[in-house]
């Protein structure tokens, strides 16, 4: 990776968006606009209280809102954050795509130097 998008990408974010499970939160709250940890557990196989742990950390990543809803908090996907998310991904991916050309250049030249 270059400098410049080694520096763009934000570990926190990347940490947060590489469980499965808090993939699949994203999922259902861009689906469904909002959620509670108790609606999100009905959904997903794992436990109310795993819910609100993995949206706690997509909270501190500011990938999601919370608004108090009584004794609950809903949350919806920031949108700002999740853009920002997919703007790095898609530089991460420009970068390793220049690099596998490369790579297919040099492994090229390298065969036609053999068949020489």
């Amino acid at each position: 990776m270059s400098t410049s998008v080694a520096e763009e990408v934000d570990d926190d974010l990347w940490s947060a968006i590489g469980d499965p499970t808090r993939r699949r939160i994203l999922d259902l709250l861009l689906a469904d606009g909002v959620g509670t940890a108790t609606t999100l557990g009905r959904r997903l196989p794992v436990t109310r209280q795993a819910v609100a742990k993995h949206l706690g950390v997509l909270d501190r990543a500011g990938l999601v809102r919370a608004t108090p809803a009584g004794r609950e908090k809903r949350y919806q996907v920031d949108d700002e954050q999740l853009a920002r998310a997919v703007a790095q991904l898609s530089s991460v991916g420009a970068a390793w795509d220049a690099r596998l050309r490369r790579i297919k250049r040099i492994a090229e030249a390298i065969q036609r130097s053999r068949q020489d």
